[in-house]
Parts: C-alpha cells; structure tokens; sequence
C-alpha cells in the first residue's frame, strides 16, 4: 500500500506521463496495458502487474483474448480487474462486427482476419463458428456451430448448409481455433473443409474461406490452396 505522500506524488507523475505518451503514440505494449490497469487500479503501481501479465500471456492481444478465469487466477488480477479487461476485448469485437455488416469483405478482408483473431485467440477448446455472408458479402450472421476439446470440433455439414439456405447466404466463412500454438490445418480440418465446400456449391454458394487461428497466427486455407 502507498502511504507516502512523495510516492503518491511520483506515481500521479508517472501516470501522467504515461497519458502523455499515448497521447504522442509512443508507449510501449507494456505501457499500453499499464495505462489500462492504471484506470481500474488507482491507488497501486500496476507497471510489475502488466509486465507480469504480458510475460504470462505472450502480449497486450494475448492479455485481451485470455479466458475470465485464467484472468482471475493471476495474481493481483481480482474479478473486477478481469471483467474490465473481457469488457475491453468485447467492446472490440462489437465494432468489428458492426463494421463486418456494413462492409464487404474483399474490400478490407484484414477485418475480417482481425474479428477472427479476436474472437477465437486464447481459447482452450477448439470452437467451430460459421458466417453466413449476403450477395454484397456482408455479414448476415455469425454462429457458434460448435464447441469441442482441447484438440478437436465437430462440423456439421448439413446443418451449415441448412443455415445458409434459412438465411439466403451466397457464401460462408469458416473459422475454428487450435488452442495448442503453431499447429496449422490438419488433414481432418481440409477433408472436412472440402466436404463443406462441396455441399455448399450444389446450391450455388461459395465457401469463401476458411480461417484457423493458432498462436496468434491466422491461417487461411485460400491461401494455402486448400479451397478450390
């Protein structure tokens, strides 16, 4: 506890100067998240507490997209804490998906490869979601298809196929996270990919892509010459 007054001097001083720096755009990513706390955590010196938390998630992105409960589990890092953190990174996915409704992807795909980042990175089970996308390509509707294990999801073809015949899509893009980093898609993931994309196309709708987030990497199957 700070009692004082010099410190609570130089740490008023401190955090001033932090604001100046975001205001000049010069803080570091440590800073940045400091900043953050800094606002949640008044009366504390909260720079040891985002080192700590950036060395144990791998970064500011990492910290955002961490579950609540390993959040909770930090030391120093009360309920609070953590839910302002969540609130931050939900607040984020909001405004990419409302910009997801309003735009076409083929005119800034990097949306949507960020709203994927952000929706599926620090996840410990492999979730499956699926976009249903209108003619223009703007989003219709973004489903939780699935949710599986550590190292597994199920796809259900048909039912993917159902929703975009319910909701008059004319492509969809698939998305799903490998919770263990650097692991790319495996032979299960392009099998099943394949099989989507071919149901798909006897309707006349496209499989647009499909992304896989690993590590904080986006993958995308176009690019990797897994879609025909």
């Amino acid at each position: 506890m700070i009692t004082d007054s010099k410190d609570l001097s130089f740490h008023a001083g401190h955090r001033q100067r932090l604001r100046q720096k975001f205001l000049e755009n010069k803080l570091a990513d440590y800073e940045l998240l400091e900043l953050l706390l800094s606002f949640v955590i008044p009366r504390r010196d909260v720079r040891p507490l985002a080192r700590g938390l950036i060395a144990r998630f791998g970064g500011v992105y990492q910290v955002l997209t961490a579950p609540l409960e390993d959040l909770i589990k930090f030391t120093g890092i009360g309920q609070n804490t953590a839910i302002f953190i969540k609130a931050i990174h939900q607040i984020m996915l909001v405004g990419y998906k409302s910009k997801l409704d309003k735009t076409t992807i083929f005119h800034d795909e990097k949306l949507l490869i960020n709203y994927c980042t952000l929706m599926l990175s620090g996840k410990t089970k492999e979730e499956i979601h699926i976009l249903y996308l209108d003619v223009s390509q703007r989003l219709l509707a973004d489903d939780l298809h699935s949710v599986g294990t550590s190292d597994w999801a199920a796809v259900y073809p048909r039912e993917i196929l159902k929703r975009a015949l319910d909701l008059n899509a004319r492509s969809v893009v698939m998305m799903h996270n490998h919770p263990t980093p650097g692991i790319s898609f495996s032979q299960e993931d392009i099998e099943i990919t394949t099989k989507v994309q071919n149901l798909l196309a006897n309707v006349d709708i496209k499989l647009h892509d499909h992304y896989l987030v690993s590590g904080g990497i986006v993958y995308s199957a176009r690019n990797m010459f897994l879609i025909k």
